[in-house]
């Protein structure tokens, strides 16, 4: 491996602040620190990219393209050093120079461009197919602002800017030379070719040019380093300078104006037609870029397109890419000449889709109207592709409307994306044994049935380098003590822990580490927050996404039902427990954000209340974020996967807390249950029905009440959201107490929180009864870190890549 030695990089270090900032160390701040630390070791990395793509290109090497609209790659520089190998050289190279390296990392922005599972799922498979030799892009959006920093004010989210590029962008390199343009609207003319046949051509259109930004994805202890491509929207003309002089200045600045707009936020809120138009343009956007550069690309090694599907792989995360298939025949047969049935066969062969979800917001639906004005020429793509279907499932099924009205591409005035991404690809896979099963028996079974070759599983991963050996380094360093360094980059090798959770040396080490973790984060709550917490309580932490299925309010009434029972019996016998929670809710998500409040409000109350004893503490991160994630799943006890079994795809929060030993309390739902398989059912907490018994009791029929009328505890929790116990305007969190009994505009208790309240209950004091035998609760800790080998998305890149993308490895010397 390449290095630069310590001496050299202080020099460079030094030589950046002054060149860059006209400055000395002494009086740099962290932030310019930071940069020209970048600047230092970018030299090492830059050499390993070109190194790594001018072989690519020699060996003209088959490239994996993973489209996500989401990358929430954490901040670059710690991982950088960690895969370089360089992380305690330059610890050590800001320890002479008397530097807090800490203070240095922690002055990295986080680019906010995910929004949770998603985008962190294609970070962590971005560093695996690097660490692997897998030639890959990640290919997305350069959002200026990210999905948004998080505030709480008054206990309610507030959404302000992220502007994570406000003091520069040091990993990212514009590259000017491969912008291409992207056009929306006007009309389509077909041009006769002269053979009898016709080409399509776009007219009267608005555009844009899309430029990328390319950053460096380095793998682990070898050369390779991948890239990640962010598109960015710039006006086609600067300005119209005509309309300007005229004095029409809106109208000159129309095309920045569209640009700018395109790329600024991640989901932006679709409540309205504009926008719902922003994210179709989006979606669009960097599809369009991507495939016409990776097109053009492919054209300067080959003339034959049958070669496509032997060079180019797309990995569609989720249903935001599923344009990618319009697009790629667009290309194909629009400015390639192709006839349709050869470039559908390529299409397929190169396509591939994975389903991330059951919520059928997910499983985007866009009216016709609004993708027809936008994307004329792509909307009779798809209508060509759903015909060309709709004669396909005529043959099969014979005359028969219902079923194919309820698989066709096009129906009741809306286009099915999800639909035509399963058509359009060669495979279709699920991110969890159960979450593919439910996709193959129920949401997409008419799928299944007609195409059952293309369905499969692959289980969702975490990199362990992040995840443990960046955010967990003391941890990390008593693994590597004691069976090796090989766990790094096969992390199935922590299974050789197994026979340590009898070892009294080695259970100690452990215990006291997970200690310093939690006096660490209950002093950055103590600074950031406010809030005084005892690092030898319970921690039990859910940080997630909000989403009514995740179940939020079930932890928060449990909390509140815990209080009821302190105010009643202030001498209760209970280990004291601190509740902390993390997550965003979307902009436009009315009901999650008034969960954030209820969370807010019950700790307002809860740690204010003296008669208590402080037995229960309730703390609300704000801002959820990779960094702060870092700092909090090392230091759990209990990780909290309580989501309404059937509904999580799969998770991978709780892949991070079981690597880091803390015990799950969970359904048996989504990934929950294959951590139940390799940790044993004595090593975790189940509760709650199961999704079999969920989808029952959907079709049954369940009347909440009847819970409300037999369960004190319950009846107690839900009277203190209307009585102004935690909120004086009695009125506030009434529309969660009617979601909950009445229904408020959807199905009562739709997430069977209160018919899985008693259970959850249960499981929370099997909790505080094991944690009371210290040695048993540690034995168990272990064996979760020793047991989460197959929970490492090495090993499922290894699947995709053997199983679905063909993709040979390409060793760069």
């Amino acid at each position: 491996m390449e290095r630069i030695e310590k001496k050299e990089l202080k020099k460079l270090i030094r030589e950046n602040v002054k060149t860059l900032y006209r400055k000395t160390l002494e009086n740099a701040s962290p932030e310019e620190l930071y940069q020209a630390a970048v600047f230092a070791v970018r030299d090492v990395i830059t050499d390993k990219w070109m190194k790594t793509h001018d072989e690519y290109y020699e060996r003209d090497a088959k490239v994996v393209y993973y489209l996500s609209m989401e990358f929430l790659m954490g901040r670059f520089f710690g991982n950088a050093l960690i895969n370089l190998e360089m992380f305690d050289e330059v610890k050590e190279v800001f320890a002479e120079l008397g530097i807090d390296y800490n203070m240095v990392e922690e002055a990295e922005p986080d680019p906010g461009l995910g929004n949770g599972g998603l985008g962190r799922l294609a970070a962590c498979f971005l560093e695996s197919l690097s660490t692997l030799s897998l030639p890959a892009y990640g290919c997305g959006i350069r959002y200026h602002y990210g999905i948004f920093e998080q505030r709480i004010e008054n206990g309610y989210q507030v959404e302000v800017p992220d502007n994570w590029l406000e003091n520069g962008d040091p990993w990212g390199i514009k590259r000017n030379e491969y912008a291409v343009e992207v056009k929306f609207g006007g009309n389509v003319r077909a041009v006769e070719k002269g053979n009898g046949e016709y080409r399509f051509v776009q007219e009267n259109y608005q555009s844009v040019t899309a430029i990328p930004y390319d950053y460096p994805v380095i793998g682990y202890g070898n050369n390779t380093v991948n890239t990640l491509r962010l598109w960015e929207a710039k006006p086609k003309t600067r300005l119209d300078l005509k309309s300007f002089n005229e004095g029409n200045y809106q109208k000159a600045a129309e095309e920045e104006l569209l640009a700018n707009t395109l790329t600024d936020v991640l989901y932006p809120a679709d409540e309205h037609i504009q926008g719902k138009e922003l994210r179709l343009r989006q979606q669009y956007f960097f599809i369009s870029a991507t495939v016409q550069r990776v097109i053009a690309r492919f054209k300067k090694k080959h003339t034959d397109f049958n070669e496509l599907p032997d060079k180019v792989a797309f990995q569609l995360n989720d249903t935001h890419p599923s344009m990618a298939v319009a697009e790629l025949m667009r290309v194909l047969v629009d400015e390639n000449d192709l006839p349709w049935d050869q470039a559908w066969d390529i299409t397929r062969r190169v396509c591939a889709y994975t389903n991330h979800t059951i919520m059928s917001e997910a499983l985007e639906k866009w009216p016709m109207e609004l993708f027809s004005r936008l994307l004329p020429r792509i909307y009779q793509i798809v209508e060509e592709i759903n015909r060309r279907f709709v004669l396909e499932l005529t043959e099969k099924y014979g005359n028969n409307p219902d079923k194919i009205r309820k698989m066709a591409i096009i129906a009741d005035g809306q286009i099915r994306m999800a639909f035509l991404a399963i058509v359009g690809s060669h495979s279709v896979n699920g991110v969890a044994a159960l979450h593919t099963e439910i996709l193959k028996k129920q949401e997409l079974h008419d799928f299944y049935e007609l195409y059952p070759e293309k369905f499969n599983n692959k289980t969702n991963g975490i990199t362990q380098r992040r995840w443990l050996l960046h955010a967990n380094p003391k941890l990390a360093e008593l693994i590597t003590e004691t069976i090796g360094k090989d766990w790094i980059t096969n992390l199935d090798e922590l299974k050789k822990l197994v026979p340590y959770a009898e070892d009294a040396t080695f259970r100690s080490r452990f215990t006291a580490i997970k200690k310093e973790n939690k006096i660490a984060l209950a002093q950055y709550i103590k600074e950031t927050k406010g809030i005084d917490i005892n690092p030898d309580s319970i921690f039990d932490i859910q940080v997630k996404r909000l989403h009514e299925y995740k179940r939020q309010l079930l932890n928060i009434l449990h909390v509140i039902g815990l209080y009821n029972h302190l105010k009643m019996n202030p001498g209760l016998d209970m280990i004291p427990r601190t509740f902390i929670f993390g997550a965003k809710a979307a902009a436009g998500y009315h009901r999650a954000k008034l969960i954030i409040k209820l969370i807010n409000a019950v700790a307002d109350v809860v740690n204010n209340d003296p008669t208590i004893h402080d037995k229960i503490k309730v703390v609300f991160m704000e801002n959820y974020r990779v960094s702060l994630a870092e700092k909090m799943i090392p230091a759990a006890d209990v990780s909290e996967q309580i989501s309404t079994a059937g509904k999580e795809a799969s998770g991978t929060g709780n892949m991070k807390f079981m690597l880091n030993g803390a015990l799950t309390i969970g359904t048996m739902d989504g990934a929950n249950v294959e951590i139940c398989e390799e940790v044993g059912r004595d090593n975790i907490f189940i509760f709650g029905m199961s999704a079999a018994e969920v989808q029952q009791k959907t079709q049954e029929g369940y009347d909440p009440w009847m819970v409300y009328n037999m369960n004190q505890e319950v009846r107690m929790a839900l009277t203190s959201l209307i009585d102004g116990t935690f909120d004086p305007d009695t009125n506030l969190f009434r529309e969660l107490y009617d979601a909950l009994l009445n229904g408020c505009g959807g199905r009562a208790d739709e997430y069977f929180v209160l018919e899985d309240y008693a259970d959850y209950a249960r499981a929370q004091w099997d909790i505080d009864r094991a944690y009371r035998d210290e040695e048993k609760w540690v034995r168990m800790a272990i064996l979760n870190t020793a047991e989460s080998g197959k929970f490492s998305s090495d090993r499922t890149i290894r699947q995709y890549a053997d199983e679905i993308w063909q993709l040979p490895s390409v060793e760069i010397v």
